[in-house]
């Protein structure tokens, strides 16, 4: 009896998972709600302008305006676990997020060594599993900065955000505007479809018949997230562990980047508990 847990891979209908960047006025925005039933948090009251308002109606979509992390984190968990008619998340420029975010860690924990930095990477690492969890497309778009060379020569263009953050997305493109048109350079591309450093024209059309418009037009399934009852079965065996609880509370929101243990959903802990009782009964 063999104790490999592998298996066989098979295709992956992955959700989109994508990072917009391109300068102001460059149509990250316009792009981004082109996509199905977008649910745009709008983090610098961009989608207030008629033309956007009328665009994300009539694409069904919806417009909730936040800046402060908490919030924005609250918003994607519920659309994780609640059953909802909305099939893309468009987070508005995600750059003002990290930048607010940032400032209010400098206020709880100081500025010394970057200490602010690392306080607000470790939250945003937060977000980033929840993203990835979300049964939607995602698309954040960033500001674009300057990116240097050696000598500090000036090479490009990059995102404005937390460094790495581009790890979690599938792909990364650049938005440009020539002329009238508006032209994709995907830096990163995970997609086979979608050749990385092979610019196109971009539009919601050009781009779905590359992705699969049935993949990034198909229904949310909701995730359900540890309910009240279990979540106090959980923290009573966290308590049983006396002085070795608060480790093992880390342990599990750093494995599974939760901010807190009622943010999991219910299959981790299911696995988790039974875990804790395994280790809780081998003791007695």
């Amino acid at each position: 009896m063999s104790n490999l847990r592998g298996k066989i891979p098979t295709p992956d209908e992955k959700r989109l998972k994508l990072l917009l960047y391109g300068p102001a006025g460059s149509g990250k925005t316009t792009a981004s709600i082109n996509f199905p039933r977008p649910y745009v948090i709008d983090t610098e009251a961009g989608c207030q302008n008629d033309q956007y308002v009328r665009k994300v109606e009539d694409r069904g979509g919806a417009i909730f305006s936040a800046i402060e992390f908490d919030d924005i984190m609250a918003e994607v968990m519920a659309l994780t676990e609640e059953e909802h008619p909305y099939k893309t998340l468009v987070i508005d420029p995600i750059s003002t997020v990290y930048k607010v975010l940032v400032d209010r860690m400098e206020m709880q924990v100081g500025d010394e060594y970057g200490k602010h930095y690392g306080a607000a990477n470790k939250k945003f690492e937060q977000l980033s599993a929840a993203l990835v969890r979300l049964d939607m497309n995602v698309i954040c778009t960033c500001h674009a900065k300057n990116q240097y060379g050696t000598g500090m020569s000036l090479i490009g263009n990059t995102f404005d955000g937390p460094k790495k953050f581009d790890y979690l997305f599938d792909m990364v493109m650049e938005i440009q505007v020539r002329g009238e048109q508006r032209f994709a350079m995907p830096i990163k591309s995970r997609v086979e479809t979608i050749k990385q450093n092979v610019g196109f024209d971009f539009s919601y059309e050009s781009f779905a018949e590359a992705y699969g418009k049935d993949i990034l037009e198909r229904d949310v399934k909701p995730v359900a997230l540890v309910n009240a009852a279990r979540l106090a079965v959980w923290e009573g065996l966290l308590a049983k562990l006396k002085d070795r609880g608060p480790l093992f509370r880390e342990k599990i929101m750093t494995k599974f980047k939760v901010g807190d243990l009622s943010e999991a959903s219910a299959d981790v802990a299911e696995r988790s508990i039974e875990k804790l009782q395994a280790i809780l009964e081998s003791e007695k």
